[in-house]
């Protein structure tokens, strides 16, 4: 394995199936050995203007001749997705309407997680957030050269990255260290703070830091909370099937060396950033959050406090607005019909007026 990203860069087919491929991403290794990111596009033909296996209303959407994925000004409109934590890519819906609408889609599983977890390593675990840079510079490399190609256009591509709850702060934090490089921030459902408030966060990190400075990959007992996986996954009260590998039915372990960079990066949330782009904060319009699952928890956000994200969603840069949809889940693309379906609209629309 290289880590020049091109000799053992090409695509195949994807897990998603049809109209889904994606990418080896070689990273450098670390103290666990080879590492890798995985760059997953969706790439139908051209005369292919109907989605499969998507919503009756997507499907009416799409058939009308696709638009084109260029901005006014020549470049391409590009879509990046990164997931959160103990999870990877697989919103196909969301991925389907943002092709139809006109933007070419690509999504991101950051090393140790999904399609890019390896054996022998542990899953999802960084003692630093900010490595996810390298995987996020392969990636845009990557996009670049395949839009290059799919578009036969040299101007280069506008990048408009949607990400998930431990992505969202993962892409925050980026954003702010890398102006310029990305044309929107769409948040869905960031996880900015800790469950609670500042003060939890604070006692926390003195908790955590010695563990996390003798013994980083300790892993820390919690009580098992499944109710969301239930909320979400098909085997239970869901719509979507999820890898029990990719996406654990109790998440991956919680490690002191993970934890004190996640509680770093409230920190760095708290004391403000100034993300040079224009950024949409997506959130359900309550919190509830239990071990146990009800009826309730399929109207609710789950996992973080919806009220305390809004108040630091307003710290990460000038222009940012804040969505609410009663009745989401924490991922509100894996939300109920009605809800998922108002939040694809919302964002086409958003990415629509910010074309460069």
């Amino acid at each position: 394995m290289t880590t020049t990203g091109k000799p053992d860069a090409e695509w195949r087919p994807d897990v998603l199936g049809h109209n889904y491929e994606c990418m080896d991403l070689p990273l450098k290794p670390d103290e666990e050995g080879p590492v890798k990111a995985t760059l997953v596009r969706h790439a139908p033909p051209v005369e292919d203007a109907a989605p499969h296996g998507i919503l009756d209303f997507l499907t009416t959407f799409a058939k009308r001749k696709r638009r084109t994925p260029l901005a006014p000004g020549g470049a391409p409109r590009v879509v990046l997705y990164l997931h959160g934590w103990a999870d990877y890519f697989l919103q196909t819906e969301l991925a389907e309407y943002l092709t139809a609408s006109g933007f070419l889609f690509y999504a991101l599983d950051l090393r140790k997680f999904g399609r890019s977890l390896l054996p022998g390593q542990t899953p999802g675990y960084t003692s630093d957030l900010g490595v996810y840079d390298e995987d996020l510079s392969a990636a845009l490399r990557e996009i670049e050269i395949d839009v290059a190609s799919r578009t036969s256009n040299r101007v280069p591509p506008t990048v408009h990255l949607i990400a998930h709850s431990l992505g969202g702060l993962i892409a925050a934090l980026w954003a702010n260290r890398n102006p310029g490089k990305v044309g929107t921030l769409v948040l869905n459902s960031p996880w900015l703070e800790l469950q609670g408030s500042s003060l939890v966060r604070s006692i926390a990190m003195h908790l955590v830091e010695p563990f996390a400075r003798t013994d980083p990959k300790r892993p820390f007992r919690f009580p098992e909370m499944p109710a969301y996986w239930e909320s979400v996954s098909i085997e239970a009260h869901g719509e979507w099937m999820l890898d029990p590998v990719w996406r654990p039915r109790a998440s991956f372990p919680i490690r002191a060396g993970w934890t004190k960079a996640v509680l770093a990066g409230h920190a760095a949330v708290e004391r403000k950033l100034n993300i040079d782009a224009p950024v949409l904060v997506l959130l359900s319009g309550r919190t509830r959050i239990q071990g146990e699952w009800t009826a309730d928890l399929m109207r609710a956000d789950a996992v973080i406090d919806v009220e305390e994200t809004s108040r630091r969603a307003l710290g990460l840069a000038r222009r940012t607005a804040v969505f609410r949809y009663p009745g989401a889940l924490h991922d509100v693309f894996l939300s109920r019909r009605t809800v998922r379906q108002q939040a694809y609209r919302d964002v086409a629309v958003w990415l629509a007026a910010y074309p460069y």
